[in-house]
């Protein structure tokens, strides 16, 4: 496939990613209405320094954070050009939020146009956790997500999934430092706000970031390190979520 023979070409080593590709026809509004299909691309992140956080971020953790952006923000505009190349009409989406993003809507709801979590469920590359994070089945929530927005016919979208698979654990929870999760399982017709509180996250990760990387930090990552799939490397299981004796 010529969409995917570009995408793998840009990446570095296939081994540190996950991508899918979503059919998004009837999903996109606003300024991304025109485009109809979507690649979401996953970075791992480094285990050393994801395990180093399970109390707290710390600089090496906003280091590796800040360099997962900048790089899937140059792989997406290279996957991006190289399909205009093509004449395929597509759009780079960065990691993060950028200036323009902080718009008057932004700040009511903390919501962007497009969600790179929706895409990668579309794409199949995994669920919304009860930390309301995607949880690939490959590395877990230890990814960063890139999105690449296009408009044109493709046959290569992958299997959507529909709902989660945290089963009855609820590590996260319980161990979120700003009380911000409410330990309900996700499926396609939960809203964010029913298992997270946006505005208490953004809070407590300020107040993290400042006292332990620097003023002007929001920064967290507790549930990032602390979730049992991806952990150590590692492919979750359903049975190894249940059992409490696996989730430390």
């Amino acid at each position: 496939m010529l969409i995917d023979e570009i995408v793998r070409g840009n990446l570095r080593d296939n081994r540190e990613y996950v991508v899918g590709y979503a059919d998004l026809r009837g999903l996109m509004a606003g300024q991304y209405s025109k485009y109809t299909s979507g690649i979401v691309i996953g970075q791992r992140l480094d285990d050393v320094i994801v395990d180093s956080i399970e109390s707290g971020p710390n600089s090496a953790y906003h280091d590796l954070y800040n360099t997962a952006n900048r790089e899937l923000s140059e792989l997406a505009n290279r996957v991006s050009q190289d399909l205009k190349e093509k004449n395929i009409d597509a759009l780079a989406v960065a990691p993060t939020l950028t200036d323009a993003d902080r718009t008057e809507s932004y700040n009511r709801t903390l919501k962007l146009d497009l969600s790179h979590k929706m895409v990668a469920t579309r794409a199949g590359l995994g669920w919304i956790g009860k930390s309301a994070l995607l949880i690939t089945r490959k590395f877990g929530p230890r990814v960063r997500l890139v999105s690449v927005l296009f408009d044109h016919p493709f046959g290569g979208s992958q299997e959507p999934v529909l709902k989660g698979e945290c089963g009855s654990c609820d590590l996260c929870v319980r161990k979120c430092p700003a009380k911000a999760l409410s330990g309900k399982n996700w499926d396609i017709t939960t809203k964010r706000e029913y298992i997270l509180d946006a505005f208490r996250c953004r809070e407590k990760c300020r107040e993290l970031g400042e006292s332990n990387v620097g003023q002007g930090v929001r920064l967290c990552g507790i549930c990032v390190s602390l979730c049992p799939v991806g952990k150590g490397g590692r492919r979750g299981s359903e049975d190894q979520m249940d059992d409490p004796s696996q989730q430390v």
